[in-house]
């Protein structure tokens, strides 16, 4: 069917569930906010690349379980958006919750056999796919175009919809979604180089969005270690580009020895090209990436994430600014939790260590959390902190020694304020 048609059978009452990020159904998605007669139309998702007028129709409802550029401006326009606390892992349980009627996500075309594959998104929503495929009161939609990548299951998972399960393909033009490289700040190139210090030689990488793991992926292709291993629930550009360099050889991996382990990929044409039936990368869902216990396996894992602030205890935030939703948890707990059980193993939180707010400067790193401010992860989980001015290894510390290292990374404008704090801990 042509999009237009497809979206024709949602009822104006119903639910639909989607992915995140690159699992975002473009065409289905356009084709959707043409329509306007809807009564109670709710949707289940995050992290939605691209506009459209849908989530403002007053009868529509989004629960986002990841918030993006699109959710906030949604908000921002009057849309109806509600924030689903979870872990990414979870995300299999929460669409179970909703029953969403309709299913839809974008795929490659069919191959010889007729089966088509979850591209650049596997997310934990396949067996929800092949519910909905194969329940003849449910809706299962898969749109595809040739433009996305075919991408091979890690052995033991899959990744990817036989058209026998599916009831209605909807082919398309469309492209993926385009993630250009963010060359980042000065203050960003000095996290970088403190992080990339961490990287051994066989070290397993696991990084998160954002100019600051493509920096240390740099810094490793230029430096002279190698070996490395990736077990990631997000393929970057930082990632591939350590691939393409050779500087990837997943040899010294517990687990999965010779393959690079994703969920998910954003990124540049060059790196979509790049992973299309590429057997060296082994795509698979949510919950096994980010099980702790499978992230522990790993040799020498090394996960690199941010934050919008940490306070003197350790407590980090990283999807929240004060009592507004700005992100989401997705995987940011899985790693820090996963990469605590061995001491082979180290978590990078990296953040600027300030941020201006209407106009002032104001410390990233503060005495206590605003009382509506939300903890992303705990403080008995906190690894290695790093700011542009350095690295605080918070594991093994007492209360009050974290508080000190935390204030020799601090910006040197608050670190008075922030040691006068730090005397009161810990008593």
């Amino acid at each position: 069917m042509s999009p237009d048609e497809a979206a024709a059978l949602v009822r104006p009452h119903d639910a639909i569930g989607l992915g995140l990020i690159t699992g975002t159904p473009t065409a289905m998605l356009r084709a959707l906010s043409a329509r306007t007669d809807w009564e109670n139309l709710t949707l289940s998702g995050g992290l939605l690349l691209g506009d459209y007028a849908l989530f403002t129709h007053p009868n529509v409802h989004l629960r986002s379980s990841f918030y993006g550029g699109a959710e906030r401006t949604y908000v921002a326009r009057g849309g109806d958006v509600a924030f689903i606390p979870s872990y990414f892992r979870h995300y299999g349980l929460l669409i179970q919750h909703l029953a969403p009627r309709v299913m839809i996500t974008p795929a490659s075309m069919p191959d010889e056999h007729g089966r088509v594959s979850l591209s650049l998104y596997n997310g934990a929503h396949l067996d929800e796919h092949l519910r909905a495929g194969r329940d003849p009161d449910r809706l299962l939609i898969v749109e595809c175009s040739p433009h996305y990548p075919r991408t091979l299951a890690l052995e033991g998972h899959e990744n990817f919809l036989d058209l026998r399960d599916v009831d209605v393909v909807v082919y398309t033009d469309e492209h993926p979604t385009i993630f250009p490289n963010d060359p980042g700040s000065p203050e960003d190139a000095l996290i970088a180089e403190h992080a990339a210090t961490f990287v051994k030689d066989g070290t397993t990488l696991q990084t998160g969005i954002g100019a600051v793991p493509n920096l240390v992926a740099q810094a490793l292709v230029a430096g002279n270690g190698g070996d490395y291993g990736v077990h990631s629930e997000m393929f970057s550009d930082g990632l591939y580009q350590l691939m393409a360099a050779g500087k990837v050889t997943n040899a010294r991996k517990a687990i999965h020895r010779g393959v690079s382990v994703i969920t998910f990929a954003a990124g540049t044409q060059a790196m979509y090209d790049f992973i299309d039936n590429n057997p060296a990368i082994g795509v698979a869902p949510v919950f096994y990436t980010n099980d702790p216990h499978v992230i522990a396996q790993n040799s020498k894992m090394v996960s690199i994430n941010s934050a919008l602030e940490i306070d003197l205890l350790g407590q980090i935030v990283a999807d929240t600014l004060g009592a507004r939703q700005y992100s989401g948890v997705g995987g940011h707990m899985d790693f820090v939790e996963g990469t605590s059980l061995s001491l082979e193993h180290t978590s990078l939180i990296c953040l600027q260590s300030t941020a201006r707010v209407n106009g002032e400067l104001k410390s990233r790193i503060v005495v206590n959390m605003a009382p509506d401010a939300v903890a992303t992860s705990p403080r008995h989980l906190a690894g290695v902190i790093i700011t542009e001015y350095g690295a605080a290894d918070l594991r093994g510390l007492s209360v009050k020694e974290r508080a000190t290292a935390l204030v020799a990374i601090a910006h040197p404008q608050f670190r008075d304020e922030l040691t006068r704090a730090a005397s009161c801990l810990g008593r």
